[in-house]
């Protein structure tokens, strides 16, 4: 299942140690991990979601630019939508969903037209990156992974040494569990991408 987890919503460091230029910098962890749990405690509660003048009122503590940017956070990153004038929290299953189909560039690229060759390693890295950065297991990752590989044609395109999907895949895991960035290996495949269409 897709997991939670609470980045600075400046910097996106998970700790004390924030970028020098974060509107957050000197704000310590812990408060940085309540920000977003007063709002998931009360966007949970409400499956039907709430205002965002309503959320405010309820949350147990007072509002302010961390809850805004917390907030903010959690939108971008798919976990909380709008829907109509009401704020809602996604359950894990409709999160799931939603961030299967990458819908930022340059992600989208990668995932509408696949790998080619010349860009396989790019990428297999980028989609791998991307599933662990927006919160999904490592079985699903792998899954997804090469599912898409299949879907997209990018696996019959041939040009990998692995003998199998799941060989390949497989041998990203060290991408998955060092928490690599994805946007810098998606906008190297996406040129290449693009080159071939």
């Amino acid at each position: 299942m897709p997991t939670f987890r609470y980045p600075c919503p400046g910097c996106r460091t998970t700790n004390s140690l924030h970028d020098a230029d974060c509107e957050f910098e000197g704000v310590s962890w812990p408060t940085v991990e309540k920000a977003y749990t007063d709002l998931l405690s009360v966007l949970s509660a409400e499956p039907d979601g709430l205002t965002e003048a309503a959320l405010r009122d309820a949350i147990p503590a007072d509002w302010g630019g961390l809850h805004k940017a917390a907030l903010g956070a959690l939108q971008r990153d798919q976990r909380v939508i709008e829907d109509g004038d009401r704020l809602r929290l996604l359950t894990a299953a409709e999160f799931k969903e939603r961030v299967s189909e990458p819908t930022r560039e340059p992600m989208r690229t990668v995932y509408e037209h696949g790998s080619v060759p010349g860009c396989h390693d790019n990428a297999v890295f980028a989609m791998v990156a991307w599933y662990e950065m927006v919160g999904l297991s490592w079985p699903e990752t792998r899954e997804n992974v090469i599912e898409w590989l299949h879907e997209s044609g990018a696996w019959d395109r041939g040009g990998f040494e692995e003998s199998t999907p799941e060989e390949l895949v497989d041998a990203k895991r060290h991408v998955y569990d060092e928490g690599y960035g994805w946007k810098e290996k998606g906008q190297a495949a996406k040129r290449v991408i693009e080159r071939h269409l």
